[in-house]
């Protein structure tokens, strides 16, 4: 062999190996890939039936873009139904409710954190004692320590709409 050949062998053999070695990097990153826990745990969570999607709600919700937001139930919110809820209470304008109605401000509706839809609360200003019954149609208030929103209706009739905020006590009607 002449000497220019051997010279190319020895040129052409630590490149050939640095590729080599850069082939065989990218193939073990992507096996790792693929064997991963988040590639499993995503490929667990799809339901590949509506069957599979009724029987493990929980897995779809997981998937969901935005995280839910479950409301910290108080005890004085958890017991509104038996002993009256009491805190603050705000108005609000929104141009879509929750249950999925249209908001309209002459209307005596309320937006709570946890009542069901269409329930009925008597709400009441604890200074002035004024009252006024409301229909839960939205949820919310996202503020803490708020119980309750109020349409602008509602508030002009409990008489805060100049002090934006009042201090109420809740008791559902039905």
């Amino acid at each position: 062999m002449s000497c220019i050949a051997r010279a190319e062998t020895t040129l052409a053999s630590p490149a050939t190996a640095s590729r080599l070695l850069l082939a065989i990097m990218g193939a073990a990153s992507l096996a790792a890939c693929a064997q991963s826990p988040v590639g499993r745990q995503r490929a667990d969570l799809a339901p590949t039936t509506k069957q599979a999607a009724i029987e493990h709600p929980h897995r779809v919700a997981a998937l969901h873009p935005r995280p839910i937001y479950r409301p910290h139930r108080s005890s004085a919110t958890a017991n509104a139904k038996s002993t009256g809820a009491q805190g603050l209470a705000s108005f609000y304008s929104d141009t879509e409710t929750a249950s999925g109605e249209r908001f309209d401000r002459n209307e005596m509706t309320a937006a709570h954190p946890t009542l069901p839809f269409g329930t009925k609360l008597r709400v009441t200003d604890v200074s002035s004692g004024r009252f006024v019954t409301v229909r839960v149609n939205d949820r919310g208030p996202f503020v803490r320590g708020r119980v309750v929103d109020i349409s602008p209706s509602a508030a002009e009739a409990l008489g805060m709409v100049d002090k934006g905020l009042a201090n109420v006590r809740l008791d559902v009607v039905r």
